[in-house]
């Protein structure tokens, strides 16, 4: 039987997450000038000719719908970014009170700093590009759903957060248009061919860590979430370039994201710590992923288990738990045995090598040839992108309608139904769409990962039981905020 939904998802929400809801996606309709904000207005096109005279002038303009709250000795404080916000806003939308000027406030990554830098740089149009870029197969509203968790339920510090992350991809990670556009395939070739040494080293180390095994993805834990292995003691400090480090933790992340079903939403990385030592400890990527998790993936954890930690680790883990978010740090959990680990995992599907009852170990697949042929086909991606548009511009007409109409429950009824039916659009049309944009990975040569996104994580059970086996649709824990 499946579990009650989660708390703050969508489809279970109280009335107040539903109106904090349609605030977030107000403010992000104003800084993508989507809707009514995105005509042009007078103010605008002078500042725009202005802007020809003079580009700083542009990035200034760009900030004045946000501006930032000046402290007592300078003035105004947040009464101008309010009043600018709510000049912007649609018609019939419930203010939004933007007190911006939360610089270094509980801010452990700079995102404040980040936000604003976004405005300054980044036209409102790839903002909004990368958003919908990041959706992929969710629902728009669940992506949103999960800042505000992660912010508890403040809209501005959300706000805050989700257009940090959207320039990290773009700007800093380049997520879609390099990491999964190249993928494993992308990263070989680079591996034998790459004219400069440095980039042929990075595609190389990446490789290797996919190679070695040093973690992947591999079945589900009770929960239905998919399970992350990371085999500490295959790794060693220095051998592979910290740029390569980071780079693949992001593609496993992104491809983990790959394979969460709804209503499943988070994962559980398994940290193997058998035959551990010192020379398998490496701070850097370690501080590297908890910022991946806590600045931009938010609420993509569910469990950590940190199995066989020798005593040694017990003075590394004050360190990294003194690093982490307390509600992080509260997920992780020690375990010894696989008497122990199946309180998370069942017997049946803990690898043989950690004292459990499947027969199974990775063993990389190689790219095949022909494997990405699709994302040559420049003219049927274009067209299919150009449909996917369409749905984008009808998920956003629909959600300015819903939120003029606020909490008015009879009118806003077929709305949110209406809406509904676009985000199960956009999940469908995605998969369509998603040999054309991401190179295809080990999950996708055996048969893990299938077309339409469907997921075959145990073929062996399925084969002896002569039934498809499917994951588990019992829901993340309500509790699981990053």
């Amino acid at each position: 039987m499946a579990a009650e939904l989660a708390a703050g998802r969508p489809g279970n929400l109280t009335p107040e997450q539903e109106e904090k809801l349609r605030q977030l996606w107000n403010l992000i309709f104003q800084v993508c000038r989507v809707g009514p904000t995105a005509a042009p207005t007078a103010t605008d096109a002078a500042s725009t000719d202005k802007a020809e005279e003079d580009p700083k002038r542009a990035k200034k303009s760009r900030m004045s719908l946000f501006s930032r709250s000046k402290g007592k000795n300078e003035g105004s404080s947040d009464s101008g970014s309010t009043q600018a916000a709510a000049a912007a806003a649609p018609a019939g939308t419930p203010p939004v009170l933007l007190n911006l000027g939360k610089d270094g406030e509980a801010d452990k990554y700079g995102q404040t700093k980040h936000f604003f830098e976004t405005l300054a740089n980044q036209t409102p149009e790839s903002i909004r590009d990368t958003i919908w870029s990041m959706v992929k197969h969710d629902h728009p509203d669940a992506l949103v759903l999960r800042f505000l968790r992660a912010r508890k339920w403040d809209v501005e510090k959300a706000l805050i957060m989700f257009v940090s992350t959207m320039n990290w991809r773009a700007q800093d990670m380049k997520v879609d248009e390099d990491i999964m556009r190249n993928g494993e395939a992308g990263a070989i070739e680079l591996e034998k061919s790459a004219a400069d040494p440095q980039a042929q080293k990075l595609a190389h180390d990446f490789m290797t860590q996919i190679r070695k095994g040093i973690s992947y993805v591999h079945g589900h834990d009770k929960q239905g979430r998919p399970l992350c292995f990371v085999n500490v003691r295959l790794h060693k400090q220095g051998e592979q370039a910290e740029e390569s480090l980071e780079r693949y933790t992001v593609y496993l992340i992104e491809t983990c994201r790959m394979l969460l079903q709804p209503p499943v939403d988070t994962a559980t990385i398994v940290f193997d710590m058998t035959g551990f030592s010192m020379a398998n400890m490496d701070y850097t990527p370690v501080k590297f992923m908890i910022k991946c998790f806590e600045a931009n993936y938010p609420e993509c954890l569910g469990t950590v288990l940190v199995h066989k930690a020798p005593w040694i680790f017990q003075g590394i883990w004050k360190v990294i738990r003194g690093w982490l978010d307390p509600v992080v740090a509260n997920k992780v959990h020690f375990t010894n045995n696989a008497t122990e680990m199946q309180e998370f995992i069942d017997l049946k599907h803990i690898p043989k090598d950690l004292e459990g009852q499947e027969d199974w170990s990775y063993k990389f697949v190689e790219p095949v040839a022909g494997e990405n042929d699709k994302m040559k086909d420049t003219t049927t991606r274009d067209s299919l992108l150009k449909a996917r548009e369409a749905l984008y511009k009808a998920y956003e007409d629909a959600t300015l309608e819903w939120i003029a109409q606020g909490g008015e429950a009879a009118a806003a009824t077929e709305i949110k139904r209406k809406r509904e039916e676009l985000a199960a659009k956009l999940r469908d049309d995605y998969w369509n769409l998603d040999p054309y944009l991401r190179a295809r990975s080990y999950y996708d040569r055996t048969g893990v990962l299938l077309p339409g996104g469907k997921l075959d994580w145990y073929p062996s059970e399925k084969k002896a039981n002569g039934t498809a086996t499917a994951a588990p649709t019992t829901n993340t824990a309500a509790d699981d905020v990053d």
